[in-house]
């Protein structure tokens, strides 16, 4: 247990720092995409108006549509850039673009499937459809958008991390050489695993 420790908290100690700070800039983000679909909502037209039809289907692109688009690029650029410049600030890094174009890809792929969750939450013959008893849009807090966005981030956000700790981060480590693992974790874990073998008693044994 003590080898495990040694590697878990010790060795990787600066990475937990990164997670720590990876994780404050996930929950600023999710601060900034609300109050980005906050602002839009209350400049633009009303959520649900239609904008164009989507050929053969009964469906709609609507105005929460864009309002939902809007405030995840906002977010994503925000995420990206704080990322950059004080999660992994003192690596190094390659041109603004070409880091960042895999991260809004990424976060674009995850931001499809949220308009299809966010169109299911807010459709009224959808089964998913959030209540219009209790979310009568009468104040902030009972704003089906709001919460249906909400909802979109928490089960989007699992989706994205995964695909960017598969291409984004990956590539982000090459980069960084701080984030790499001083040693293979299934190794230590079997070491710790191990029981401590008294090298004296080993040799007297031989003997």
């Amino acid at each position: 247990m003590t080898r495990l420790r040694e590697y878990l908290f010790v060795r990787h100690r600066h990475n937990w720092v990164l997670l720590f700070r990876f994780a404050l800039v996930g929950a600023s983000g999710v601060v900034v995409n609300l109050a980005t679909l906050v602002l839009v909502k209350r400049l633009g037209p009303d959520p649900d108006d239609p904008i164009i039809g989507l050929p053969l289907t009964d469906f709609n692109v609507r105005w929460y549509h864009v309002y939902s688009t809007i405030a995840f690029l906002v977010a994503n650029l925000w995420n990206f850039q704080l990322n950059r410049s004080w999660t992994f600030g003192k690596g190094r890094h390659k041109s603004w673009w070409l880091e960042y174009w895999p991260f809004v890809t990424v976060g674009l792929l995850g931001q499809l499937v949220g308009l299809l969750l966010l169109t299911l939450l807010m459709h009224p013959d959808s089964p998913l459809a959030l209540p219009t008893s209790v979310l009568d849009d009468s104040t902030g807090l009972r704003t089906r958008l709001y919460w249906a966005q909400l909802i979109v981030i928490a089960v989007v956000t699992p989706i994205s991390f995964v695909l960017n700790k598969l291409w984004t981060f990956a590539a982000v480590r090459t980069r960084h050489n701080e984030l790499a693992d001083p040693a293979h974790t299934e190794a230590v874990l079997h070491e710790a695993a191990l029981p401590e073998v008294d090298e004296e008693s080993t040799e007297s044994a031989a003997h």
